[in-house]
């Protein structure tokens, strides 16, 4: 007969095989929930873009519907204006409504449009005729003409070379 020591190692190794065969079952049906878990929550985030999507394009088509609306009841404003102030208005006004419809409020009077030219800035100052550019050799120099009484005051610097200032003349001294 069996031995009890022997039947008590043998139900502990069963246990162990038991146990580790039973993590080892877990473990791959616990990937498959959570591959399965991880699939759903893809189709919901894909469901959730699909249904923002059509929300944000119809919101555009509204929003375009809209805009086009709203031009046609300016339009259908502009023209009642027109015709009634047409109707009840003074000739000379009638001629400025009439105008008005293409672009030009008060007749040849006045424009509210610069019609002007328009250039591109320069980055350099235009020169006057008679006058020398900022790239001449010349240009920002002037002769000075020096008197005796100014090339008495200048003096050789100092031996230290700094300069002292007089408080009495507003040029430095050396």
């Amino acid at each position: 007969m069996v031995s009890f020591s022997t039947l008590i190692v043998a139900c502990l190794i069963s246990l162990i095989v038991g146990g580790g065969l039973g993590a080892f079952l877990l473990y791959l049906f616990r990937a498959q929930v959570y591959s399965q878990e991880l699939e759903q929550r893809l189709h919901d985030a894909e469901g959730t873009l699909q249904s923002y999507q059509r929300d944000v394009a119809e919101h555009f088509a509204q929003t375009s519907q809209l805009v086009n609306n709203l031009t046609q009841s300016y339009r259908d404003v502009h023209e009642h204006l027109a015709n009634s102030a047409l109707k009840l208005a003074t000739p000379a006004i009638s001629k400025q409504i009439l105008d008005s419809a293409n672009g030009n409020l008060l007749g040849g009077e006045k424009s509210y449009i610069n019609e002007q030219q328009f250039e591109a800035p320069r980055d350099w100052a235009p020169k006057t005729a008679g006058s020398s550019g900022t790239l001449s050799e010349e240009y920002g120099l002037h002769d000075y003409h020096h008197d005796d009484k100014d090339i008495d005051q200048i003096k050789a610097p100092a031996a230290d070379g700094v300069a002292e200032y007089d408080p009495d003349d507003t040029k430095y001294k050396s």
